[in-house]
């Protein structure tokens, strides 16, 4: 598989289910920086966590020296849901709230 590819049915095992917020939480407590390789020129700079952190956090990639592609794209994506499920969560209970606190007129208490 090359880094811009993703599996296809076909092609992997199903290993389990992920619970979008306990991947949040993970990422959420990982150490970002800034960061660039020794063979470049100063000025370059990258963003994000350092290999043994993510393998540490995560599990992925057991030598701990490179980040795959397609596992950081998975927790972000994981992430993006977490957080839309969370919004709509919150959303929900704003209106439950207004709704609560209204008087018969519909101005608020």
């Amino acid at each position: 598989m090359r880094e811009t590819d993703g599996p296809e049915t076909g092609t992997v095992a199903p290993v389990g289910a992920v619970n979008g917020y306990a991947v949040l939480e993970t990422v959420a407590a990982l150490p970002i920086s800034t960061w660039r390789y020794l063979w470049e020129p100063e000025d370059v700079r990258h963003l994000g966590p350092m290999a043994q952190d993510w393998q540490a956090a995560f599990g992925f990639n057991q030598d701990g020296t490179t980040i795959p592609v397609v596992d950081a794209l998975g927790v972000a994506l994981v992430c993006v849901q977490a957080l839309n499920r969370r919004v709509e969560e919150l959303t929900a209970e704003v209106g439950r709230l207004r709704n609560t606190h209204r008087d018969p007129e519909g101005s608020t208490a």
